[in-house]
């Protein structure tokens, strides 16, 4: 049991938490990623990120949303490989408007969204602003956030030691998502498939229907060499405290020590 999980509690311990805690809602997608990694892999590590902050604040993490908005072709491949299952835009909208709305009803006063699909970030703004605009008090809040905005300078060049940093669009299944799989769910990663190939000339423009000649057979639109389960421990724990930096910020928190003592 994770003491962090909604879904692992009960009513009467979710109740408890609500007028004290942060509540987390992870949103990711289902979208290949290569041969490497599995199709979860933005769902896993929304979840994953939003743990490793609920334990540094003492936050409660709500179930992960498992689908995001339409992977595109040159940031995820696209809708050319099986088993990427897309939401349509106001789809996603009005899940996550709901969602929002039904915590908010609990008496929740600090949500915090963090995305791990690129494609997402739109529509989870969208949700928030419609439910919030007309509101004028500082609380009830709601932030929006990701991992890769949340990378300090000098953590950059430590995680792009040997391949030079192409863009957070095709660093989708490479560098950085592989290794930060390695950390967290080593277990899912398939390292003996990966490829080194991807991307060599992005569009500077979007197709419809999407060309099935821009992204290699394998959907890398970058190489994963290089990545190791030292470099994703890197990236989540730098990315987790830099985000639970604008917390104690905006939600007036204070981060946990291990032996729970506030600082």
């Amino acid at each position: 049991m994770n003491s962090h999980l909604l879904a692992h509690m009960t009513w009467q311990e979710y109740q408890s938490k609500v007028n004290s805690s942060v509540l987390i809602l992870p949103v990711g997608s289902t979208e290949q990623h290569g041969p490497h990694l599995p199709l979860g892999v933005d769902a896993i590590l929304a979840e994953k990120m939003s743990l490793a902050i609920a334990e540094r604040i003492d936050a409660v993490v709500a179930p992960t949303v498992s689908y995001g908005y339409k992977s595109l072709p040159a940031s995820g491949g696209g809708p050319l490989f099986p088993g990427t299952v897309d939401l349509k835009g106001a789809t996603l909208t009005s899940l996550v408007y709901d969602l929002l709305e039904e915590f908010l009803h609990d008496g929740w006063k600090r949500i915090l969204m963090i995305s791990c699909h690129y494609e997402n970030e739109a529509f989870l703004s969208e949700a928030a602003d419609l439910l919030m605009r007309n509101r004028t008090a500082e609380f009830p809040k709601i932030l929006l956030s990701n991992w890769w905005d949340n990378l300090s300078a000098e953590v950059m060049p430590q995680v792009f030691n040997e391949v030079p940093f192409p863009g957070w669009a095709l660093e989708h299944a490479a560098i950085a998502e592989t290794s930060m799989m390695m950390h967290v769910a080593p277990e899912l990663v398939r390292e003996e498939l990966i490829v080194d190939e991807g991307i060599d000339n992005p569009p500077s423009y979007q197709s419809f229907p999407p060309s099935s000649s821009l992204i290699p057979s394998s959907g890398c639109l970058h190489t994963a060499r290089s990545s190791s389960a030292a470099k994703g421990r890197l990236i989540v724990e730098n990315a987790a405290d830099n985000i639970v930096a604008f917390l104690e910020k905006e939600f007036l928190v204070k981060k946990r020590l291990p032996n729970n003592v506030t600082i």
